[in-house]
């Protein structure tokens, strides 16, 4: 896993081959950050979610391109344990990593954010209603950007809130705003 750009341009790090995740491929990534770069400032004050962060790999990226916050949900305790190594590495505290459950903490998230990105499994039984569920916490702030990782079965164009859908091989990015 490599960083593209910021601070820790080049920088890699090496996930353990035990792990389940999937990380967002370096092309696929590349190539969001391209799409985003030209929406959001990130060394504005932005505040951002990463949900199902799996490896941190779309987290230290936005560490690195200089978000003022990133907060990282993960399940899993050995990648979260991995998000936080990572971390420590690069010796931020921009980033505060979270081992939860992404649903309960957005019943719960009382905080609201300029970027949200979420990379569920993509046979996650519920993962259609990530959209719903973040625009009816009111997660996101006025101009706010939601970008949901999906499979190609996946189509969230009806949403009342999608904007496009950008397709990387077999990784697709649902595009949302307010």
């Amino acid at each position: 896993m490599r960083v593209i750009s910021g601070i820790y341009k080049r920088r890699r790090f090496d996930v353990p081959h035990s792990f389940k995740a999937r990380p967002t491929t370096d092309f696929a990534k590349e190539n969001l950050f391209n799409v985003l770069s030209n929406q959001i400032d990130f060394e504005e004050g932005v505040y951002a979610l990463d949900l199902f962060a799996g490896t941190g790999s779309i987290s230290i990226e936005l560490v690195s391109r200089g978000c003022e916050q990133v907060i990282s949900v993960e399940k899993d305790r050995d990648h979260y344990a991995f998000i936080c190594k990572i971390m420590r590495e690069v010796k931020t505290d921009r980033c505060i990593p979270i081992r939860g459950d992404v649903f309960k903490y957005i019943a719960g998230c009382r905080e609201k954010f300029d970027f949200i990105f979420a990379d569920p499994p993509y046979e996650l039984p519920n993962l259609e209603t990530l959209p719903d569920l973040i625009f009816e916490k009111e997660l996101l702030k006025e101009g706010g950007i939601f970008v949901l990782e999906h499979g190609k079965k996946n189509n969230f164009e009806a949403h009342p809130k999608f904007v496009e859908r950008r397709a990387y091989g077999s990784v697709n990015f649902s595009f949302f705003e307010l």
